[in-house]
Order: C-alpha cells, then sequence, then structure tokens
C-alpha cells in the first residue's frame, strides 16, 4: 500500500474547531440511521495547549457526511464528579469501535493532585497526571451513550516491563478470526519526571472488554533512539494489518521529525515498515489547491466504509505555536492497481 496515493484534496467544511477549545483525538463511527459521530477531545483554550494532560475531557459532534460539517452535542461524561477513580479528573485519546451491534470506545484516563483548573500547572502537577495514565474502556448501545465505565484500567502498567511506567495511545480493531487486537503506547519506567523508552506494543483479547493479554516486548522500537513512535492506528485490509504512527524522529519515514509513518504485519506482532513507509509529512492539501504546512498533524485515525476500504483519515491539527487545535477529516481515494 502507498498510502500517500490515497489522500484526496479536503473540503472546507471537513474541518472540525470550537470555539474556546483545544480540540484533538478524532475517532469516528456510524449509527443504525446512517448518521456520523464524531468523539473527540478537548480541552479549554485558555489553559493552553499543553493542559491537554490535565484538563481533557471527551466529547461527541454529528454530522450527515463522513466530511462533515460536524455540529458539537455535547461531553461523553462529567470529569472531575464523583467518587474518587483512575479516570475521574482527566480523560483522553478516544477510539470508538463497533462490535457486534455494541460500541466500545478506547481512551487514555489519568488523576493527579487537585488544583485550580483556572491557573497555571506546575511542571511537577503536570507530569504527576501523565504518569498515571492508563488505558480503559467504555461499552454503549449507541455512539451517543450512555457510557458505561470500567471500575480498572483496561490495559495497566507491567512493572519491570516495556510499558512500567505508563500506557495510552489504545488503537484496536477486530481480527480476521473475532478476536480482538489492540496497540497501544507505553513509557518505561525511567528517570522522573519523565521514565524512560516511549514504545508501542500489541495485545490481544478474545472479547473488546478484555482481558487483553500482552506481548511481552514492544513490537515498534527505534534502535537509534529511545523514543520511539506514538499515536498508532491499526486496521485489517484484504491479508494483513496496517498501522499508521507518528514517528517521533523521522527514523522509519526517512522524512522531518513528526512524520507519520505506515508499517504492516500479517498477524499484529510482527511489525516492519510498509515499502512505502512514508504515509503523509505534516501538511494538509486543501480542496482550494493550497497545501498548508503545520506545526503538528498527528493521532491519526481511519475511518474504513462497509466493505473495510479506509475512506477518511481522521487528523488533529496545530497550525503553530499558539493556534487553536482542531481535527481535520481528509478524504481518501481507492489504491491506484
Amino acid at each position: 500500500m502507498n498510502f500517500q496515493e490515497l489522500l484526496q484534496p479536503v473540503p472546507v467544511e471537513a474541518k472540525f474547531e470550537l470555539e474556546g477549545w483545544h480540540v484533538w483525538c478524532g475517532s469516528m463511527t456510524r449509527d443504525a440511521e446512517g448518521r456520523y459521530y464524531l468523539i473527540y477531545s478537548r480541552w479549554p483554550e485558555a489553559a493552553g495547549f499543553e493542559a491537554w494532560a490535565t484538563h481533557s475531557e471527551m466529547a461527541y459532534a454529528v454530522a450527515d457526511s463522513p466530511l462533515g460539517p460536524f455540529r458539537h452535542v455535547d461531553a461523553l461524561w462529567a470529569c472531575r464528579e464523583g467518587e474518587p477513580r483512575w479516570d475521574r479528573d482527566v480523560v483522553h485519546n478516544p477510539v470508538i469501535v463497533p462490535y457486534r451491534g455494541r460500541y466500545y470506545l478506547y481512551y487514555m484516563g489519568t488523576h493527579g493532585p487537585d488544583f485550580p483548573l483556572d491557573r497555571p500547572v506546575d511542571e511537577e502537577t503536570w507530569w504527576a497526571y501523565r504518569n498515571n495514565q492508563r488505558i480503559g474502556v467504555a461499552v454503549a448501545d449507541h455512539p451517543s451513550g450512555p457510557w458505561e465505565r470500567q471500575p480498572t484500567p483496561l490495559i495497566d502498567t507491567t512493572p519491570g516491563a516495556w510499558d512500567g511506567l505508563m500506557t495510552s495511545n489504545p488503537t484496536v480493531c477486530e481480527m480476521p478470526d473475532g478476536r480482538v487486537l489492540m496497540m497501544y503506547k507505553g513509557v518505561a519506567e525511567g528517570p522522573p519526571p519523565k521514565g524512560g523508552a516511549v514504545n508501542a506494543g500489541s495485545a490481544v483479547a478474545d472479547h473488546p472488554l478484555g482481558p487483553f493479554r500482552k506481548a511481552a516486548q514492544p513490537t515498534v522500537t527505534n534502535p537509534t533512539h529511545d523514543w520511539a513512535v506514538e499515536d498508532p492506528c491499526i486496521w485489517w485490509q484484504e491479508d494483513r494489518f496496517y498501522a499508521l504512527m507518528k514517528d517521533f524522529q523521522g527514523y522509519f519515514t526517512g522524512a522531518g521529525r513528526g512524520s507519520v509513518a505506515l508499517f504492516a504485519s500479517r498477524d499484529g506482532f510482527d511489525w516492519q515498515p510498509a515499502p512505502h513507509a512514508l504515509a503523509f509529512e505534516l501538511a494538509i492539501p486543501w480542496a482550494n489547491g493550497s497545501t498548508q504546512s503545520v506545526l503538528r498533524l498527528e493521532r491519526p485515525q481511519v475511518w474504513r466504509d462497509a466493505d473495510g476500504q479506509p475512506r477518511v483519515l481522521l487528523c488533529a491539527v496545530l497550525e503553530q505555536h499558539g493556534s487553536r487545535a482542531y481535527n481535520v477529516q481528509i478524504p481518501l481515494g481507492r489504491q491506484r492497481e
């Protein structure tokens, strides 16, 4: 697969932003009536871009087309309310997956020390929230909810292992045999506050609610740098799994830092860069003929049609330092023969 050949010009309505909020992490599904639901992360613009780790919540928007325009509806559930729990304060990284008539929402949840939400967060507090990140799942009969969360993390850390400090960035797809494959980001234990190496690993379960059985070792690493990849997105197509991942150093793509690489695997555990490893660089091809270079174009999510073909690439966008983040839906054409 040459993913670059799939990218099509982006119409102006295929951009979702929200006044007063940073928008990130869009994941899309369709309900039985044919309406499209964009599940996304948001946090107050006034708190600054880095407040994703301390202020984020998940919300949803609806549209009649997968390219939008999407209309914000509501938050999925309230944060910082109720009894203390592992994901009470912050939720982020939503990935919605339909499976056997129900919807499963995978996400990162975290908690940390109390602080005034209208004041800047000190560095120690920020890293506490980051290092408490774990992967969770919620289930509902409809994309609008209500969502039933689980009382404990779905993917916790494994002390002493490659994901011993924190887990986040889940991506999930159904395998040909009906099992469920997950790829996720893990950070190893290491010197505080950042910890150790950042890699991606795989896990498998018989059901979307788990339990998931982790691979003992990470499945994608960079031999030249501890910070390898993040933001995986996986899907099955024809005879193999594909994955898009942010390439921190540009090692796999041969392009700039933060470009997105395409990987392939027959079993979901042995991942190799695809022959056309560069999936896309940090630029948006708008339908007016312009190509806009941006600071960040990440959190890729692929929405596929009923035939299993990738039709829309959803990405989070930060144009430059100080700008408001938003999501974009990039149309995908069919692979050339």
